[in-house]
């Protein structure tokens, strides 16, 4: 029984902050080393990132809850975990519900009382009762709602609740189910000359995605075409569990993002395809396009290259990282979005869509237009 994502959408908070604007700042507050400012302004201006968007309003023309500087534009001392968390659960709650009215508002076919199950993805914050309470609430619907939250997992765990929504509806054919994600790592960023950090402050940034799946027939009068979820592949690669990873710290999360992961991506990426491909019968002549967390430029330049692409092959994956960053499992839905939504993709086309994470972990899955 094929299984559709019918609808998608995506939002990011207001606050809109120019890469070199955020580069100077760091440059001044991070440190007095001229050494380390050079690394600094490395690290931007080849970041492939020109803005991203943000919860912090510290500078923004209407600050509300300022969480680095004072008034009178000082750094205040560095915010802990819980002050950091308190934002989280405000702004991630806000935004979790948002998301589902659009999602469900702007899905034709469907209405909030066909939703049968939601299924909320997260690694940047926790509250209890969590986003899945609090958009069964906001929608109205049953206490008998089925809700999973996906928690703590990184960039690729939109693929998990993808995966999980694929099971729910192949063993319920009327479910309905809302897969939401929303992650706001800027609020985990730290002024360090800690590299990693320094990293993870340049390529991070806030957002939210949803999508909807069932498996009723695509709607005739969808904004933009329905995809038939295929297959889903997990891999672990042999190196990298200290080249990724995301641990919880006295001042906010802490990213581990070493250098060498593009390149453990680049030596793992042929086999990883192999095996989807073949246990889904496949040929790789039979992908038609590519949707690639750009978890930094490096890793898609790593990607394009060893698949051979010709210039412009992640053109969706390297407009979202332009215009947004990297917003951790939030990222592959906006890329999505944008390779549905630009028009290229005709009935009958196949998507391979693929993310990285803590690990080092490799997901993936096949769609197909219908």
């Amino acid at each position: 029984m094929p299984v559709f994502l019918h609808g998608l959408t995506t939002a990011v908070p207001e606050p809109e902050y120019d890469q070199g604007w955020t580069c100077d700042l760091v440059q001044e507050h991070a440190t007095e080393r001229r050494g380390v400012r050079r690394i600094i302004r490395s690290i931007y201006r080849n970041s492939g990132i020109r803005k991203r968007h943000s919860v912090i309003d510290d500078w923004s023309d209407t600050v509300r809850d300022p969480l680095f500087f004072d008034s009178e534009g000082q750094l205040r001392p560095t915010p802990g975990t819980a002050r950091r968390n308190e934002v989280y659960t405000r702004e991630a709650r806000r935004l979790f519900v948002d998301l589902a009215r659009k999602l469900v508002r702007d899905t034709p076919g469907f209405t909030a009382s066909d939703v049968t199950h939601v299924i909320t993805v997260s690694c940047t914050g926790f509250f209890a009762p969590g986003p899945d309470y609090h958009v069964v609430r906001a929608l109205g619907l049953p206490g008998t709602t089925q809700r999973y939250h996906v928690g703590f997992m990184g960039c690729y765990a939109a693929f998990q609740g993808l995966r999980m929504a694929h099971a729910f509806c192949r063993s319920d054919p009327e479910a309905v189910v809302l897969v939401l994600s929303v992650e706001l790592c800027t609020l985990h960023l730290k002024f360090t000359e800690d590299t990693d950090e320094l990293i993870a402050g340049a390529v991070f940034a806030d957002g939210g995605a949803g999508a909807l799946v069932s498996a009723r027939e695509p709607h005739p009068g969808a904004a933009g075409p329905a995809v038939e979820l295929e297959s889903f592949h997990t891999a672990l690669t042999e190196e990298g569990e200290e080249d990724m990873a995301w641990t919880i710290g006295d001042q906010g999360f802490r990213m581990r993002l070493s250098t060498y992961v593009p390149e453990i991506i680049r030596t793992n990426l042929a086999p990883v395809l192999t095996d989807l491909l073949g246990r889904s019968g496949v040929e790789a002549s039979e992908v038609d396009h590519f949707a690639i967390h750009p978890g930094g430029r490096a890793i898609l330049d790593k990607v394009e290259a060893t698949l051979g692409m010709a210039e412009g092959g992640l053109l969706a994956s390297r407009r979202v990282l332009q215009e947004f960053g990297n917003m951790s499992s939030a990222t592959i839905l906006f890329v999505l979005d944008e390779l549905l939504r630009g028009g290229g993709v005709q009935s009958g086309d196949r998507i391979l869509a693929m993310a990285f994470g803590p690990g080092l972990t490799i997901e993936s899955g096949l769609f197909r237009a219908p």
